[in-house]
């Protein structure tokens, strides 16, 4: 026999209370309806909760796949104030709650390096003009302190950039500053910063390189006692905020007398602790007659050069100055390593062979070597 199934719409809005009903065919219920006659269709009412609801038409059903944020929101999110509330279960730190710095010319920075990872080991520093210069001392003290193979090859860690090399082996840190005082003044600042960032401590740093001597046979050392200015005065000054600002030029003495000791240890080479004078220029600020402008005779020259002989002068270069200025202001032990390639007194220009004038240059890196070598090994460090 046919059985007639009667069907009900869902009205479009949900009426809980309501009862919901679904037609079904009696086989014998005990609700009374058992005199119903067979065979007759009968409707009864059932019950459903909200709940029970939802599940059928799977309202609650969880959405599947992973959710995903728009990187605007992440941003928004990340600049929010409880984003920079430092959380309490973290330790005490200085660059915890740091704004991320940018060492821009080394390619560096506190967001993308773990510094201290990196350089937290560094005790000495040697900086110089070349990069070439730079990579020949890192190879050089490799081999002396017997940490690697002096013919490895050294990565430049400043590779991502152009205007500085810097290389790492054990705790010397080897970096180059290019020419004159804005280029060293800019790599002293990140290099401070670096140092900081690291939490290195116990740094000497030292800068090594060539110069031209005032009554200094060519290849003698001059252990810079105080840099001076063109005027032979001990001082830094520079322009801040349309205002000189002039700064002391005094190098560690102590460290001085170690690294002339080192060189009488050596006795290779003579050595001299003496006032270095750091000039603006190569050509006019040195007093040369060979640049390209001269407004001044040879015996304007010799009478400049035998005033600052006088003044104690030993040397010329042009980096000193703002390198001791700004080590003294960090509190670092520094010192100034410059071999003499002429005697200014005598002439202007280069006449050596090429040989000659590279087996100059390796003296100053051969005396801060031994230095270091000596330092590590009286505190058992190699």
């Amino acid at each position: 026999m046919e059985v007639t199934l009667a069907r009900r719409r869902l009205q479009k809005h949900l009426e809980p209370a309501r009862p919901l009903r679904r037609s079904t065919v009696d086989q014998g219920s005990d609700d009374g309806s058992a005199d119903t006659p067979a065979g007759t269709p009968v409707e009864h009412e059932q019950n459903i909760t909200v709940e029970q609801f939802y599940s059928i038409i799977r309202l609650h059903t969880p959405k599947q796949g992973r959710i995903s944020y728009t990187r605007e929101v992440l941003c928004e999110l990340a600049s929010s104030p409880v984003a920079k509330k430092k959380p309490k279960y973290l330790p005490e730190h200085p660059i915890v709650l740091e704004k991320a710095d940018v060492l821009y010319h080394f390619n560096l920075g506190t967001s993308t390096h773990n510094l201290p990872a990196l350089f937290g080991d560094v005790k000495f520093v040697c900086v110089g003009g070349s990069p070439w210069r730079m990579k020949s001392f890192i190879e050089y003290i490799a081999g002396e302190l017997g940490l690697e193979d002096p013919k490895s090859e050294y990565p430049n860690i400043c590779a991502g950039t152009d205007r500085y090399a810097m290389y790492k082996v054990g705790p010397v840190l080897s970096v180059s500053h290019g020419m004159g005082i804005p280029s060293i003044s800019i790599m002293l600042h990140e290099l401070l910063k670096l140092l900081h960032h690291a939490h290195c401590t116990d740094v000497t740093i030292i800068r090594i390189g060539t110069s031209g001597g005032i009554g200094l046979e060519p290849g003698t050392i001059v252990i810079t006692k105080q840099s001076v200015d063109a005027t032979f005065l001990p001082k830094f000054e520079q322009v801040i905020l349309g205002k000189n600002v002039v700064r002391s030029t005094d190098l560690d003495t102590e460290l001085a007398e170690q690294l002339l000791q080192c060189s009488n240890r050596l006795n290779q080479f003579k050595s001299v602790i003496a006032n270095t004078m750091c000039t603006m220029d190569f050509y006019e600020g040195q007093a040369r007659l060979d640049g390209a402008f001269c407004s001044y005779t040879q015996e304007d020259k010799q009478d400049y050069l035998a005033k600052a002989y006088a003044s104690g002068v030993r040397n010329i270069e042009m980096e000193s100055s703002v390198f001791a200025s700004m080590c003294k202001l960090s509190g670092l032990k520094a010192a100034v390593v410059c071999v003499t390639l002429l005697d200014r007194q005598k002439g202007d220009q280069l006449s050596g062979s090429h040989q000659v004038l590279h087996d100059l240059q390796q003296r100053p890196q051969i005396l801060v070597g031994h230095f270091i070598k000596s330092q590590l090994e009286s505190s058992g460090k190699i």
